[in-house]
């Protein structure tokens, strides 16, 4: 593979790594997360082995959404610092070796923005057709609603328009209308803007709702796909390595059509994968690694030039909409059995250690499979030491807590008084006081060990990002053993779902005795038989990452075990 075509394509390898500057580092002491703190600890996020920062918004606010209802598409909040702060973090970044990544928050403004305003001022404002409006709230379906428990309608009467509006999250979020060319052009103009300060890309919020047709009239609305098509244009002719990376929660079939028509991948450049992450739930709780292989089975390849976002957690609650109603409780009941640990019926808010009572073997083990399947892995910040949540902070913001740098004053997030912290952190096995950064650095055995060497060994298998795989089958059910290939070169996987030892074999077409499995994860060295098989034990939750090589060429092996 050429150099060129690797520089170019650097996300299908990258560790994106997401953070919510607001909550990140207070580096003025006001109590608020900034970026001159994020600045001072993005050491920390280059000694992890992060390719790729993804900033959550981080506008201007109003702030009834967590910075998701924004007023100015084209400056900083003040609260977190400003465009020349912006500048010096991007510099920083740059400096280490990280590209960075912004959200794309452009289906709603607030209704605070100036373009609402003078919308809602008059039916002739040069920004009524920017967004949504109707005579009568039609069409509605409160099964679209993305907050249930909070609004009830996609439709809400302003009483100085004199119509209802449309909004697709909460009612202090009217919808852009992408169908107007106009809207379209100021987008593309945002993406320009932050582009030419540094950014590589941009993490699309809400994908599916962006380009709906709402109120189609006559059928004569352009294709909505169309618009992602002149995002990329546009992002391709400014740099053509830049990427969108899409939240698009749909089955595989719907989901396809958003990495571009005929399979040519020019809309978006990675897509989440939201199955995979829902299945892999289920095979925690049911012990089976059954779920998560069929899904990987049964999900299609991307278009050349595109790839799939790989995860565990995110900023939201954990999505559990694609699972069936018995499946989803299935989960409910092992890992959020309180009743406020849950969220709209089909979601929860907790991070992964807390789901799995903090078992080591089955954080580390689901992590190792994060890294170990085809996909990019995007981390959720705090995960790589195992923060929990706050279930006291209503919502989804419990997963949202200040970042635990140290065992101290406001777990190091901010030399501010704690009743000036916005954000109360997590007490007790999940405080400060016994999950930081200052700790597990200097623990061998920790999980901010175990999450570097993952990304490590990640980085140094160009076959689990690049390369082609196959999901092996083997006789326990609680095994999940996958091969990728490329140029010739093999890695080998397992993970052990059960909380029991665990013997599998399994065949590897194309190989003989003349190959050995080297781990690279943990001590061991496998023989292939003439048929290509290999017996692979594993510890409870354990997990093995092997390289296929000749003796000759085999790597040393790694020292430790799971």
């Amino acid at each position: 593979m050429r150099q060129s075509q690797i520089a170019d394509l650097w996300w299908k390898n990258a560790v994106v790594y997401c953070l919510d500057i607001e909550t990140y580092a207070d580096g003025n002491g006001d109590g608020i997360g900034d970026f001159r703190g994020a600045i001072q600890h993005i050491d920390h996020i280059e000694r992890l082995g992060v390719t790729c920062i993804w900033l959550m918004p981080f506008f201007p606010t109003p702030d009834r959404d967590d910075g998701y209802d924004i007023v100015d598409f084209y400056s900083v909040d003040s609260r977190l610092g400003t465009l020349g702060d912006f500048v010096e973090f991007m510099q920083v970044a740059r400096d280490r070796g990280i590209r960075v990544i912004a959200d794309l928050v452009v289906n709603h403004t607030s209704d605070q923005h100036p373009w609402f305003k003078d919308a809602r001022s008059s039916p002739d404002s040069t920004y009524r057709d920017w967004y949504i409006w109707s005579d009568k709230p039609e069409p509605d379906d409160p099964k679209g609603v993305v907050f249930p428990d909070q609004e009830h309608s996609l439709w809400q009467w302003d009483d100085e328009a004199g119509q209802y509006f449309f909004h697709r999250f909460y009612r202090f979020q009217p919808d852009l209308n992408t169908s107007n060319p106009e809207v379209r052009d100021e987008i593309v103009r945002i993406l320009g803007f932050w582009m030419q300060l540094g950014l590589s890309g941009f993490r699309v919020d809400a994908v599916p709702f962006l380009v709906e047709d709402v109120t189609p009239k006559d059928g004569d609305l352009p294709d909505p796909h169309e618009f992602f098509e002149a995002l990329r244009a546009f992002m391709n002719r400014r740099d053509g390595s830049a990427i969108l990376l899409g939240e698009v929660n749909l089955p595989y079939k719907d989901l396809l059509r958003f990495f571009g028509s005929d399979g040519l991948g020019n809309e978006i450049t990675m897509c989440f994968d939201f199955i995979g992450m829902q299945r892999s739930y289920l095979s925690l709780v049911r012990h089976d690694a059954r779920p998560l292989a069929d899904a990987l089975r049964e999900r299609p390849d991307p278009p050349k030039d595109c790839h799939w976002a790989t995860f565990l957690r995110n900023h939201d609650e954990l999505t559990l909409d694609k699972l069936t109603d018995k499946e989803r409780e299935e989960v409910f009941e092992a890992f959020a059995p309180d009743e406020g640990m849950r969220l709209y019926g089909r979601g929860i808010r907790r991070r992964l250690p807390t789901m799995l009572g903090g078992d080591t073997r089955r954080i580390k083990m689901a992590y190792s499979l994060l890294f170990a399947q085809p996909g990019t892995p995007v981390l959720f910040y705090g995960e790589e030491i195992g923060m929990g949540e706050n279930l006291d902070i209503e919502g989804r913001a419990a997963v949202r807590t200040p970042m635990q740098w140290t065992p101290n004053l406001n777990g190091g997030f901010s030399t501010a008084s704690p009743d000036k912290v916005r954000t109360p952190m997590p007490k007790g096995d999940y405080g400060p006081e016994k999950v930081n950064v200052s700790s597990q650095r200097r623990d061998p055995d920790s999980l901010l060990h175990w999450m570097t060497s993952l990304i490590e060994q990640y980085r140094e298998c160009p076959e689990l990002a690049w390369g082609d795989y196959e999901v092996l089958d083997v006789e326990d059910e609680a095994v999940l053993a996958h091969r990728a290939d490329l140029d010739g070169e093999t890695v080998v996987t397992a993970h052990n779902f059960a909380d029991r030892d665990a013997t599998v074999t399994v065949t590897l077409k194309g190989c003989d005795s003349s190959r050995v499995l080297t781990d690279i994860i943990v001590e061991g060295t496998l023989q292939l038989t003439d048929d290509g098989e290999a017996t692979i034990k594993l510890s409870p939750y354990g997990c093995r990452w092997f390289r296929v090589s000749t003796p000759e060429t085999a790597p040393a092996e790694a020292d430790g075990a799971t």
